[in-house]
C-alpha cells in the first residue's frame, strides 16, 4: 500500500460529477492514471448507500495499492477495510475520528490515516496538533465542489509548507491549466476533483498532472 508520505496526486472518486452506475470505471481509469490516494465522496448519501459504494471500489484500490480513504464517515472505515478518513473543520475532531477509523482495529500496528481539512494557516497548525496524517489545503480558487466557500488563494502556500511537516495536498479549483501557478507557489501535492471527473480522458489527464507533479519534485 503507498505510504501518504510518497503520494503527490489525490484523487476524488466525487458523486458529486460523478454517476454511482459509472463508480468502478471511473475508479479503473483515476487508479491507471497514477492516483497515489482515491479519497470516495457521497455527500447526501446514507451509511448504507456509502457503504454499497465502497464495497465496489475497494478491491480496485486494494489491487492498485492505492489507499481508500472515505470523506465524512470514520465509522464506516472498520466495517469497509478502507484506510483511512477525511474530516472537515465542521465535522470530528482527529481523535475522534481515529477513534471512530479505528475502533474495531485494536492491536494493529498501523492505525487508519486521518486527514482533516484545513482553510487557513491557523487551522493547518492546529491540525498538526490535532494528530493528523495529512491536511487538505485551501480551497485556493473558486470551486463548485465546494460552493460557499471563500477561495484563499496562493499567497500562504509556501509559508504553510515551511511550518507543517505534515503531507500538504493544496485542494479547490485546481486543474491543468492553473497547476504550474499552484506549484510556482510553493505546493508539492495537490487534489484535483472536477478538472479530471470531467475530462474526456480521466487516465490521461491524471498522467499529464502526475507528470507535473513529478517533474517538480527536488531530488
Amino acid at each position: 500500500m503507498k505510504a501518504i508520505s510518497d503520494a503527490l496526486l489525490y484523487g476524488i472518486l466525487d458523486l458529486g460529477y460523478v454517476d454511482p452506475a459509472r463508480i468502478e470505471a471511473v475508479t479503473e481509469r483515476l487508479l491507471d492514471g497514477g492516483v497515489d490516494v482515491l479519497q470516495l465522496r457521497a455527500k447526501g448519501a446514507d451509511e448504507e448507500e456509502i457503504e454499497g459504494y465502497a464495497r465496489r471500489v475497494i478491491a480496485l484500490c486494494e489491487t492498485a495499492g492505492v489507499p481508500l480513504i472515505l470523506n465524512d464517515h470514520p465509522e464506516l472505515v472498520p466495517s469497509m477495510g478502507a484506510h483511512g478518513a477525511h474530516v472537515g473543520q465542521d465535522d470530528f475532531t482527529v481523535s475522534d475520528a481515529r477513534w471512530r477509523a479505528g475502533r474495531a482495529l485494536a492491536g494493529e500496528v498501523q492505525l487508519p490515516l486521518i486527514g482533516k481539512s484545513t482553510h487557513s494557516l491557523a487551522q493547518a497548525l492546529d491540525a498538526v496538533e490535532q494528530g493528523a496524517d495529512y491536511i487538505g489545503f485551501g480551497p485556493l480558487f473558486s470551486t463548485p465542489t465546494k460552493p460557499g466557500r471563500p477561495a484563499i488563494g496562493l499567497d500562504e502556500i509556501a509559508e504553510v509548507h515551511r511550518l507543517v511537516e505534515l503531507p500538504v495536498f493544496c485542494i479547490g479549483g485546481i486543474k491543468r491549466e492553473n497547476l504550474e501557478r499552484v506549484l510556482d507557489a510553493g505546493a508539492r501535492r495537490v487534489v484535483v476533483v472536477s478538472g479530471i471527473l470531467l475530462a474526456d480522458d480521466i487516465s490521461g489527464y491524471c498522467r499529464e498532472v502526475k507528470a507535473e507533479l513529478l517533474a517538480r519534485q527536488v531530488p
